[in-house]
């Protein structure tokens, strides 16, 4: 979405610096936030981009304000109250005063090494459709600037480069952030010339590869 999270090639944030030698986490609250997410998901009551879209979905002042698991909690917090099966009572007092709905299980300590190497398949039957765009192909990316999910960062909106390669049939994310687990489209890699991104400040012959799906695109 059009939102704090996507600060791909913009300026005023500075380089990445990451810390290569440094802590996983860096205060036991963050283990068991990972933990509460990661069980929470195993719930089946959400999918993966309607996740993201709860923690994307926020001002830039509590954004920016937030740690990285601290917007892993206010994404979780939101999807929980939004299913009912956590109420702002529970959530403000940290006790459960109900059970889970019927036919909500919840993921045992036993289950999560079985269920994280399961996945969630995204990949769907194409049917009788085929990708619009061959390989090596030109293509000029649509200026989309939507109010709610995407998965096209801003800087590549509107700019021009080749498919180089066609991944298949995937659900679309966009629709699955509103909880719609079957519409799916066709998956590319599109690759540009960096300095068509970024400028003259970008390295001569650099290019940049985005995986990019079918509705984002349109042929040159």
């Amino acid at each position: 979405m059009n939102g704090p999270q996507d600060v791909g090639g913009r300026h005023g944030f500075g380089p990445v610096a990451p810390d290569i030698d440094g802590p996983v986490f860096h205060a036991p609250w963050e283990r068991r936030a990972l933990a509460l997410v990661t069980a929470a998901g195993g719930l089946g009551q959400w999918t993966i981009d309607e996740s993201r879209f709860a923690r994307e979905n926020r001002t830039p002042a509590d954004y920016y304000g937030s740690t990285y698991f601290e917007i892993w909690i206010k994404g979780l917090e939101r999807l929980l109250e939004e299913r009912g099966l956590v109420s702002a009572g529970e959530r403000a007092s940290g006790q459960v005063s109900a059970p889970l709905p019927a036919g909500i299980a919840p993921l045992t300590a036993d289950r999560v090494p079985e269920v994280l190497a399961k996945g969630t398949p995204y990949d769907r039957d194409p049917g009788d459709s085929r990708p619009v765009h061959a390989l090596g192909t030109m293509v000029r990316t649509r200026n989309l600037q939507p109010a709610g999910h995407i998965r096209m960062p801003s800087y590549c909106r509107g700019r021009t480069g080749w498919i180089s390669a066609v991944h298949g049939y995937h659900v679309f994310p966009d629709t699955s952030a509103t909880g719609d687990r079957d519409t799916a489209h066709w998956l590319y890699n599109v690759t540009f010339a960096a300095r068509d991104l970024f400028g003259e400040q970008a390295g001569e012959g650099d290019t940049v590869s985005v995986d990019l799906w079918e509705p984002y695109l349109d042929a040159v």
